[in-house]
C-alpha cells in the first residue's frame, strides 16, 4: 500500500459491471490517480460490492484495475452473484454428478457469461488467474463500524459461515457443495449473494421495462413487519396491482431476512435501482444502480457516520458505448 496519512473513509462503489472506463472516470472523480498502475488515494479506501463481470464492453479493464487495487491495499472487494456465476460455469461437477459443469451450459446461462468469455477468448491465462482470484474474496465484509456484502446481510447464516471459514472466503469443495440445491452452503451462498426472491403465482410474469420477462421479484430484507408483498418487493418494475396487495405466506416470511435500524450501516449492491441514488433505509445504501442498464456507477463516501447521508453519494452517467451490448433476454435473477 503506498504511504498515506491517516485512514478518513471508505468510497464503496456499486456494481460495475464491466464498465471498465466509467469506473476510471469514478476513481478520478473521487480522487483516486494512478500510480505505478494503481489508482490510489492519500486517505481513503475503496471498497467494490462485486459483479465486474459479465453485459459490459471493457470487462477485463474493470477487473484488472479492481483487482490491482485489492492486491496493492488501495481497495478491498466482496464476491458478487456473477463471479460465482463465472466459477461454477468454468469448473467441471464431480465425476459423480449426473452433469459436466457446477452451473449448466444452458442457453440461458450461456448468455450471462457470454462476453466476458468473448473479451478472455485471447487472454486465458488471465481469465484462469482472474477465476483463481475471485476465489480469494471474501463474501462479506465487516469493518470499524460498517457492513458491506453483495445482495443480504442476513447475521445467522453469516454466522454458520464464520465457523466453518472465518474469512468467508469460498473454496472449489464449498462452491461444488453450494451447486446442490438444499445445502446449506447452496442457501448462505445464495442469500448473500442473491437475497431473497419471492416466486409469483403459476402463469404470472413480470415483463420489465427493460425487456427482461421475470417469474419472481426481489425482496428486501429492512421491514421490520411485513404483511405483503408490496411491502418488500426491490426492484424497479412494479408488481401487478392485485400482487402489491398479497398477503405474505408463512412460506414467504420464511425466506426473508431482516436488518434492524439498530444496526451497523450496511452497503449492497445487486438489485438494480434506477434514477437518483437514494436510501432505502437511514442504515442502508444499496449502490447498484443498473450501470449497463439505466446509466449510473454510483459510489458512497463514508466516513465513519451512524446514519448515512445521500449527500454522499458520487455517480458517473455510464456513456452510450459502455452499456450493455446484448439485447435483453428472459432471464430470471442471475
Amino acid at each position: 500500500m503506498s504511504e498515506r496519512g491517516a485512514l478518513e473513509g471508505y468510497d464503496l462503489i456499486g456494481d460495475v459491471h464491466g464498465c471498465g472506463a466509467t469506473l476510471a472516470t469514478l476513481l478520478e472523480r473521487l480522487g483516486y490517480h494512478q500510480r505505478e498502475g494503481v489508482y490510489r488515494h492519500p486517505r481513503r479506501k475503496a471498497i467494490f460490492l462485486g459483479d465486474l463481470i459479465d453485459r459490459g464492453p471493457r470487462i477485463r479493464l474493470a477487473v484488472s484495475i479492481a483487482r490491482r487495487m485489492v492486491e496493492a491495499g488501495e481497495a478491498l472487494i466482496v464476491l458478487g452473484n456473477h463471479e460465482v456465476n463465472a466459477l461454477a460455469y468454468c469448473h467441471r461437477a464431480p465425476a459423480e454428478s449426473d452433469r459436466e459443469w457446477l452451473r449448466e451450459h444452458t442457453p440461458r446461462h450461456n448468455r450471462i457469461v457470454r462476453e466476458t468469455l468473448a473479451q478472455y477468448r485471447d487472454h486465458s491465462e488471465e481469465w484462469e488467474q482472474t477465476l483463481a482470484w475471485f476465489l480469494d474474496i471474501p463474501l462479506c465484509l465487516e469493518l470499524d463500524g460498517l457492513r458491506v456484502v453483495h445482495a443480504c446481510w442476513d447475521q445467522a447464516l453469516i454466522d454458520e459461515l464464520r465457523r466453518q471459514r472465518p474469512d468467508t472466503r469460498i473454496d472449489l469443495d464449498f462452491l461444488t457443495e453450494a451447486m446442490r440445491p438444499g445445502t446449506r452452503a447452496s442457501l448462505i451462498l445464495d442469500r448473500l449473494t442473491r437475497g431473497s426472491h419471492l416466486s409469483l403465482p403459476e402463469g404470472i410474469r413480470i415483463h420489465s421495462g427493460d425487456g427482461f420477462t421475470r417469474s419472481s421479484f426481489r425482496a428486501h430484507f429492512w421491514a421490520r413487519q411485513p404483511r405483503t408483498w408490496g411491502d418488500v418487493v426491490f426492484q424497479p418494475d412494479n408488481l401487478p396491482d392485485e400482487l402489491e396487495a398479497r398477503e405474505l405466506s408463512a412460506e414467504d416470511r420464511a425466506r426473508l431476512s431482516y436488518y434492524g435500524p439498530d444496526q451497523p450501516p450496511l452497503f449492497i449492491g445487486h438489485y438494480w435501482c434506477e434514477g437518483v441514488p437514494a436510501l432505502p433505509a437511514p442504515n442502508i445504501a444499496c449502490l447498484d444502480y443498473s450501470a449497463v442498464k439505466f446509466g449510473r456507477l454510483v459510489a458512497y463516501r463514508w466516513s465513519g457516520e451512524t446514519r448515512l447521508d445521500a449527500d454522499c453519494f458520487v455517480w458517473v452517467d455510464v456513456p452510450h458505448e459502455e452499456r450493455a451490448r446484448a439485447m435483453p433476454q428472459e432471464i430470471d435473477f442471475d
